[in-house]
């Protein structure tokens, strides 16, 4: 039996004097229980996984102002449903909210991007809102009607995070209590990995919204966006679409994690194990793979001379012909403008379905990294209904 906080950090209160996680807990009505956790779970974790490898950022937010872009046009297409299969931190969510998969897979070949899950997860867990989930990720007070919030818009939501100041005391118990929920999911966790969530949701307390993405060995680049952009971005039909834009939305990620079908795991997309484990596993399941998200991912792949395993693993999934890809391009870094991009976005999302990959992939051999992301490009505009 492990000894796991539940409930509630709803009414944490009167800390800001750093006394630390016994005083603010005390008046807290953090309930402890006793729960058996799900040892599936875990297992299912560590038969997805392979070796961890290295990725020159820290990923704790997406650098990809343009990710909402593409929710239109999966709307309009009807990608609905099945299974996702994305990568990085908390983008995803708002993919999983669009297309309302039954099952979702998060493959990062960062073994911290797991770990970052298993916070997330944890927050999930201990919060009943929106409102609930960032002032327990950032810190914060939560007002006495927490609540009444659910109707609340984004705007206002991040309003209150940025003119409330972080706590020292609801911060200290919020990260314990994460951790202690994070260690209780059944996957094996050491004291390095629990300290290494604490880090993460550290910098999450310290930064607030103002929080960016951040390259090792590379200088931060101006156009990386904030906490606080990414959560107010908007679609290409100009609605705000992100996972915690409206209740009925984060419950829906809430629910999945609830009932561990949000699943990460530690992969290579061009490596020998993990995708074709997914793959394996949906078959047994009968799912299909109805969107990947792969972020920029394919461009390291290309890099490397490991696109064509990535394709073959590509091929494994069981998928329908309305399968997508959801990919990011950064244009700057090529010198090449793409057709799609948006003025004033740095970043460009784009959609090809599964099928139309693999068969220029068959047809035409080794592909470009620009053949990559102009054939068969889905038009977003024209798919998004404008």
């Amino acid at each position: 039996m492990k000894r796991l906080l539940l409930a509630s950090l709803c009414v944490l209160s009167g800390c800001t004097d750093g006394r630390g996680a016994d005083s603010a807990i005390a008046r807290s009505h953090i309930v402890v229980q006793d729960v058996e956790p799900d040892s599936s779970f875990a297992r299912l974790i560590e038969r997805l996984s392979e070796p961890g490898g290295y990725f020159d950022t820290d990923n704790l937010i997406s650098n990809e102002t343009s990710y909402l872009h593409v929710v239109g046009a999966l709307e309009e297409l009807d990608v609905r449903g099945g299974a996702y299969i994305g990568v990085g931190p908390d983008q995803n969510f708002s993919y999983i909210a669009a297309v309302r998969p039954e099952i979702a897979f998060i493959v990062d070949i960062r073994r911290d991007n797991l770990l970052q899950h298993l916070m997330f997860k944890a927050l999930f867990a201990l919060a009943r809102n929106r409102l609930e989930y960032l002032c327990l990720l950032h810190g914060r007070l939560l007002p006495d009607d927490v609540a009444e919030w659910d109707e609340r818009t984004i705007d206002e939501i991040v309003d209150y995070i940025d003119r409330t100041a972080a706590d020292s005391g609801v911060a200290v118990a919020a990260l314990e209590a994460v951790a202690t929920r994070a260690a209780g999911f059944g996957y094996p966790l050491s004291e390095s990995d629990l300290e290494t969530i604490r880090r993460f949701h550290g910098m999450f307390v310290r930064e607030g919204l103002g929080l960016r993405f951040q390259s090792y060995g590379r200088r931060p680049r101006p156009y990386y966006p904030t906490y606080r952009q990414l959560l107010l971005e908007l679609d290409l039909n100009g609605r705000k679409a992100s996972y915690l834009a409206n209740e009925e939305a984060f419950q829906f990620v809430k629910s999945l994690q609830e009932r561990d079908l949000v699943i990460p795991a530690v992969g290579d997309f061009a490596g020998g194990h993990a995708l074709r484990a997914v793959g394996e596993y949906l078959r047994e399941r009968g799912t299909r793979v109805s969107a990947f998200y792969t972020s920029n991912v394919e461009q390291y792949v290309m890099r490397d001379g490991a696109f064509y395993r990535y394709a073959q693993n590509l091929a494994q999934l069981p998928r329908t012909d309305n399968s997508v890809i959801i990919r990011s391009y950064f244009g700057r870094n090529f010198g090449y403008v793409h057709p799609q991009a948006v003025p004033g976005y740095y970043s460009v999302q784009l959609l090809q379905t599964i099928e139309n990959l693999l068969s220029y992939q068959s047809a035409a051999g080794d592909l470009s990294y620009l053949e990559l992301v102009n054939l068969g490009a889905i038009d977003l505009q024209a798919a998004s209904g404008q």
